[in-house]
């Protein structure tokens, strides 16, 4: 910035023109240009798929209800990863369990290329990702198909006129209850005090059984997937001394 500043006060000086235009074009020239490059290559991995909006008001996604046979072909139980991001939670997970299936969901296509190359370098069979907006879900999966969701470090969305948006409002776990299997489990990792608070509270009125609630998960006696992954912005936040919450709940009777 202070460059940028001097050369203002100096431009009659004809020669420092192009140190101006090198210093505040460039950067933004080359994220874009790997965002294009990213783009590009999303196309190419077959474990990540893009729907458009037309192909989602046609009808339902050609492998709903056939993930297992068509995609994973096994017969192991779906996990979804909700905003997943650059996938390290997916990643984490798919490589910590081989006998589950994990599908991360992001709407962000320059932030799931980073799981997908992961998937593609590790040659991780069991995960994959889905680019779409997250309400779309029932598109995707089918009733019973999935078993687990978690749901990682989202945007709490504090203002309450977009409660709706909120991934753990009424709105969110009535999309959940329709692909969830029986007494289905859904995961929250937040470092938002109230978040996890209106989580507990909705978690309550919508008879979501609590089994595992801690308010600062890393001093705490939890053992299992909650602690044995981080994200990378998890650990800077714990760096920070930000206590990390967690809450484990199922579904009562998910497939009505």
């Amino acid at each position: 910035m202070f460059l940028f500043c001097f050369i203002q006060n100096v431009k009659h000086l004809n020669y420092l023109c192009p140190i101006v235009y090198l210093f505040r074009l460039s950067p933004c020239n080359m994220s874009k240009k790997n965002k294009l490059a990213r783009f590009a290559e999303n196309k190419t991995f077959p474990h990540l798929f893009q729907v458009s909006w037309e192909q989602i008001s046609n009808g339902p996604f050609t492998m709903r209800g056939q993930w297992r046979e068509q995609f994973f072909r096994n017969n192991h139980p779906i996990v979804l990863e909700l905003g997943c991001g650059k996938g390290e939670y997916t990643v984490g997970l798919a490589q910590a369990s081989p006998d589950f299936n994990y599908i991360g969901i992001d709407i962000k296509g320059a932030r799931l290329w980073r799981g997908c190359k992961t998937i593609q370098e590790q040659n991780i069979t069991n995960a994959a990702f889905i680019r779409t907006k997250i309400q779309h879900l029932e598109h995707f999966f089918a009733k019973d198909e999935v078993q687990e969701i978690w749901i990682t470090f989202p945007d709490p969305q504090p203002r309450s006129s977009k409660e709706n948006k909120r991934l753990t409002s009424p709105v969110f776990l009535s999309r959940y209850r329709n692909i969830l299997s029986e007494n289905g489990i859904i995961h929250l990792k937040t470092d938002d005090t109230a978040l996890y608070e209106y989580s507990l509270e909705v978690f309550e009125n919508e008879n979501i059984r609590v089994l595992e609630n801690y308010s600062d998960l890393y001093n705490s006696d939890c053992c299992g997937k909650a602690v044995e992954i981080s994200t990378f912005y998890e650990k800077i936040w714990r760096s920070q001394g930000a206590a990390i919450k967690y809450i484990r709940g199922q579904f009562a009777g998910s497939n009505g």
